[in-house]
């Protein structure tokens, strides 16, 4: 009963809040084999790359697309079955290496309870996919994946299904350097491998803890809470090694934090509230949260938010992955689509 109440609770507030639509507004459809939108990353060439895990028809398989800069989508790879669980791939996370490869996760944990999601790249030559190759294994419910330095930072949004509250999920840091396709390393779970960098917690028990995650320009790292509808900061000695952890932003409109971007000129960070189906923006350093957009529970139809999981910043506009879960009490409808918001300059 509890549960439901929570859940009947967040759907109250997502009808009763303000609407918020933006002035210039439109949608990108995915059609074919593309439904399920979720994380996206800039390549050096203006590329916006998306990651598509096509949970909610996963019949055609899961893929990696790119968005061009006069938004024409096409694939770059189909991406191949996880060999233990037999199930596609998950791609939610991901980002591009200073090598010029994508990095992204590769999330089981809608289909397994045990410890099979991975951290894959995507080897890149001349424009073109030549491989997916398997880096680190053994994470629970791997999401967000950010290259920052010498790095590939990856947040694990539950490090065991332990019920006992808090939640406990986190971050994992891994040199580039280390990552040998050849020899992946396996994680010890629970949260006991000494690749994790950061840690959080969590209250809201009936979802998850660590997700979106993005650096700002003077090195913070930014975590959202889920959960908690928190975004969290996280700074590093020249070592490493962590040296502070603070809260930037809690509540204020926001029901939940799910995927976000740091705005590479201003710092600003922008993050999908999916229990809200809002898109907010947080000032880093005032705390203080602005929903740019927010709306009803809609198809995503005429650049409506319908149930948004990641925003992406490409020069003045905002892209708004619109992954459409049917979680708390949300149906999956068509069109499936990328909101795409003119912030202007």
């Amino acid at each position: 009963m509890k549960m439901r109440l929570v859940v009947v609770l967040g759907l109250l507030a997502v009808g009763c809040a303000r609407s918020v639509v933006p002035r210039n507004i439109s949608a990108l459809e995915l059609t074919g084999n593309y439904n399920t939108p979720d994380g996206m990353a800039v390549d050096k060439e203006g590329n916006i790359l998306l990651s598509c895990p096509n949970f909610n028809d996963p019949a055609p398989g899961a893929f990696i697309l790119k968005i061009d800069k006069d938004d024409k989508i096409s694939e770059v790879v189909k991406l191949p079955e996880h060999p233990d669980t037999k199930k596609p791939c998950g791609p939610l996370g991901i980002d591009v290496g200073p090598d010029g490869h994508i990095y992204f996760a590769d999330n089981q944990s809608f289909t397994t309870t045990e410890h099979k999601s991975r951290l894959m790249r995507v080897v890149m030559k001349d424009g073109k996919a030549e491989r997916v190759e398997a880096l680190v294994t053994g994470l629970l419910m791997a999401n967000a994946v950010v290259c920052h330095g010498d790095s590939v930072y990856v947040t694990e949004s539950k490090f065991s299904t332990d019920p006992t509250p808090p939640m406990r999920s986190g971050v994992y840091r891994f040199r580039l350097a280390e990552l040998d396709p050849a020899r992946p390393i396996a994680l010890k779970p629970g949260g006991q491998d000494p690749h994790v960098c950061a840690r959080l917690r969590t209250e809201n028990m009936k979802w998850v803890g660590a997700n979106g995650m993005g650096f700002g320009p003077d090195g913070v790292m930014y975590v959202c809470n889920f959960g908690d509808a928190k975004l969290e900061a996280f700074t590093f000695d020249p070592d490493g090694k962590l040296s502070g952890h603070t809260l930037v932003a809690r509540g204020q409109g926001m029901l939940s934090c799910d995927g976000m971007k740091v705005h590479p000129k201003t710092g600003e960070v922008y993050l999908a509230d999916f229990l809200g189906n809002a898109v907010h923006k947080v000032n880093p350093k005032t705390g203080v949260v602005t929903t740019i957009a927010r709306n009803g529970n809609s198809t995503g139809a005429e650049g409506r938010l319908d149930r948004p999981s990641e925003p992406c910043v490409r020069g003045t506009r905002l892209y708004v992955s619109n992954i459409d879960l049917p979680l708390a009490g949300n149906k999956t409808d068509l069109p499936n689509t990328i909101t795409v918001i003119e912030m202007g300059e």
